[in-house]
C-alpha cells in the first residue's frame, strides 16, 4: 500500500523533471524583444528614406534583415502550431 508520505516523496522527486526550464521562457522573451527591434528599425529606415534623411543602401539592409527576421518568426510559428497538432492528435 502506497502512504500518502510515499507518495508526497515521490512526487517531490518527480516535479523538476516535468517543470519547463526557465531559460525557455527568456530566450523567447529576447527573440521576440529583439524582432521588434528589427521592426523598429525598419520603420526608422523607412521613414528617414521618405524625408530624404536615410541613405537608400541603409534602408535595403533594413528591409534584408527584416524578411530574414519575419522568414524566421514564421517558420518557428510554423513549427509549433505543427507540435501542437502533433499533441493534439495522440491519443488519451
Amino acid at each position: 500500500m502506497i502512504s500518502p508520505t510515499l507518495a508526497a516523496s515521490a512526487y517531490d522527486r518527480a516535479r523538476p523533471a516535468v517543470s519547463p526550464a526557465s531559460g525557455i521562457g527568456q530566450s523567447i522573451s529576447a527573440a521576440a524583444t529583439d524582432f521588434a527591434k528589427v521592426m523598429e528599425q525598419v520603420d526608422i529606415s523607412a521613414t528617414g528614406a521618405m524625408t530624404g534623411a536615410t541613405d537608400t543602401h541603409q534602408l535595403v539592409q533594413s528591409i534584408a534583415r527584416a524578411e530574414i527576421a519575419l522568414e524566421t518568426a514564421v517558420a518557428i510559428r510554423d513549427k509549433v502550431v505543427e507540435a501542437y497538432q502533433e499533441i493534439l492528435r495522440m491519443p488519451v
